[in-house]
């Protein structure tokens, strides 16, 4: 085989790399509606917020301090706060003295129904009454002052175990209660 003749097949090698290379990449391309809705500017958050620490307080009070490694804000198509990688939030008693602590991997606060609702291994501990709740998911309605939750629950107190079918109580854990219990363990660890 000649130089000239190497060249032309070689050439002949690229074009035809070439056209299956644009074959493919058009035949990619379609107007596949649910894959372009990604894109579309309701889906994207408004505001991003990477490794938050929120504080809230009430007539100069601290009430509240929640860390989150992830926060976004979205506007469409409902308001809405969403904490995808977990919260972490400490309640106070208006002074620096913590009552309270909320642990959840996932939590969306609704802005007009003023709801917010956390999920998947859920702990809540009631530092005062040394109370420990696990949860699958669990609403807090702020209109109503109320949390509560459908889902199965364990509380633990000291060496007791009790386990129900629904948790419900107001906003301060003043009044927890836990319905339909299925038992309650004593149980002492060695």
């Amino acid at each position: 085989m000649s130089a000239n003749n190497v060249r032309q097949h070689l050439l002949q090698i690229r074009s035809g790399a070439a056209a299956l290379l644009l074959t493919c990449l058009l035949s990619a391309c379609g107007n596949d509606i649910e894959k372009t809705k990604i894109f579309e500017p309701q889906s994207l958050p408004d505001n991003t917020i990477k490794n938050a620490h929120i504080q809230r307080s009430e007539n100069g009070k601290l009430q509240m301090l929640m860390t989150a490694p992830l926060v976004e804000q979205y506007s469409k198509p409902e308001p809405k706060t969403e904490y995808r990688k977990g919260i972490y939030i400490q309640f106070f008693n208006g002074y620096r003295n913590a009552t309270g602590t909320l642990r959840a991997r996932y939590a969306v606060t609704y802005d007009k129904r003023e709801e917010m609702h956390v999920r998947d291994s859920v702990v809540i501990i009631d530092l005062q009454r040394g109370d420990t709740i696990y949860l699958h998911n669990l609403t807090w309605n702020q209109l109503e002052h109320r949390v509560y939750s459908d889902t199965t629950v364990r509380t633990k107190n000291g060496p007791r175990v009790t386990i129900g079918d629904r948790f419900e109580s107001d906003d301060a854990f003043e009044a927890p209660q836990i319905y339909h219990q299925r038992g309650t363990i004593e149980w002492k660890e060695e």
